[in-house]
């Protein structure tokens, strides 16, 4: 029997809250039966495994941030918009390091088509239109830029840029202007 006031929606918060603070990888079942004071049987009523759990948490975070990038882009485009969504992207993996390690997961086929990352490639595509980038180039662009914002965050998070005085915010700027002047001037084939 379910306990009272235990939700699967409650569970992945307070899960994804976890991850915040001690890692996706470190989230169990038990970890999060001990939050609720209750015993890890009862929490497989809602739950099939911990792999369910990280799965839940990635598509929380797939959606906040979707929400969060949407909300940035409002009105902007070009460059603005670049710059918008990037620093979304950052100040997310900053604020919430197990959400964004989640989001890394590799989902089945049916549930990413279902997640929240199809808004994600929605909102890239039209930044990249806005450059003038059509098939198969946007799908490059997409590649390219997630890779860029996706290894800088990562070495940020790991210490990777603390052997130079340089401030990272400076890099990020300058990055960010790189990724403009490529896109504006996208080599032809």
């Amino acid at each position: 029997m379910a306990r009272a006031g235990v939700t699967v929606e409650r569970l992945t918060l307070a899960a994804a809250e976890l991850a915040d603070q001690v890692g996706v990888e470190n989230v169990t079942v038990a970890a999060l039966a001990r939050q609720f004071g209750v015993k890890d049987a009862s929490l497989y009523f809602h739950l099939k495994n911990a792999q369910e759990l990280r799965v839940r948490i990635a598509l929380l975070a797939l959606a906040e941030l979707a929400d969060r990038v949407a909300a940035a882009l409002a009105g902007r485009a070009g460059k603005d918009a670049l710059v918008a969504f990037a620093n979304a992207y950052r100040d997310y993996a900053r604020e919430h390091p197990g959400r964004y390690a989640a989001m890394q997961i590799d989902l089945d086929p049916e549930t990413a088509a279902a997640s929240a990352g199809v808004r994600h490639a929605e909102m890239t595509r039209a930044i990249l239109r806005g450059y003038r980038l059509s098939e198969p180039d946007q799908t490059d662009a997409v590649r390219m830029m997630h890779s860029t914002f996706h290894g800088f965050v990562s070495l940020e998070k790991t210490g990777g840029f603390r052997h130079t005085p340089r401030p990272t915010d400076d890099s990020w700027s300058r990055t960010l202007d790189a990724l403009d002047a490529v896109l504006t001037n996208w080599p032809s084939r």
